[in-house]
């Protein structure tokens, strides 16, 4: 049993280290790159994780190579992916992320692919209702939504990483316990 289980983005960064963001139309050799699992709600299950929680992804994942590297990725830092569905035929959540050395600035170019809208499941919600917190961040609006009324209905806290702006958001934040707010510089 997860003690928080987590509903949202979950992408396949490339991280590209450059000595300086590089002017349009030109060559520049790259410091480093990698590959590396990100999304708020990801991304802190993997930290909590971390941390010695038990921890759970319900979502829906490609069979493509992103999307088999995401559930390698959850697999590899103890997040349960026992709730997360594979579909063949689709295209991961991906991004390409520029990092320039000289200024510390970053630059997130993504892809949301085009996999279907998450529906819950039945082992899915009692998943759900059985963790003491649900994390999500405005992605699968509707499912997440779903998911932090029957959570709070049965006494789990919900958890919103507002990092980005979402059709529909008013109604996640109704049903939300703990906010995160982003940070624009």
């Amino acid at each position: 049993m997860s003690k928080i289980i987590g509903i949202g983005a979950c992408v396949m960064d490339t991280l590209i280290s450059l000595p300086t963001y590089p002017t349009e139309d030109t060559k520049m050799r790259a410091l480093g790159s990698k590959q590396a699992g990100g999304g708020p709600v990801a991304t802190g299950l993997v930290a909590a994780s971390k941390l010695s929680v038990d921890v759970g992804y319900v979502g829906v994942l490609s069979s493509d190579s992103a999307g088999q590297f995401l559930l390698g990725d959850f697999k590899k830092y103890g997040v349960d992916t026992e709730n997360v569905y594979i579909k063949d035929g689709y295209r991961s959540f991906t991004s390409v992320i520029w990092l320039a050395d000289d200024s510390a600035s970053r630059t997130c170019v993504f892809d949301k692919g085009n996999l279907p809208p998450l529906t819950l499941s039945d082992n899915q919600k009692k998943a759900i209702i059985s963790a003491e917190l649900l994390m999500v961040d405005g992605n699968e609006m509707d499912a997440a939504v779903e998911a932090a009324k029957l959570a709070r209905a049965n006494g789990v806290k919900v958890l919103y990483d507002c990092g980005g702006l979402y059709e529909g958001v008013e109604r996640l934040l109704a049903v939300t316990d703990i906010m995160i707010p982003g940070i624009r510089p």
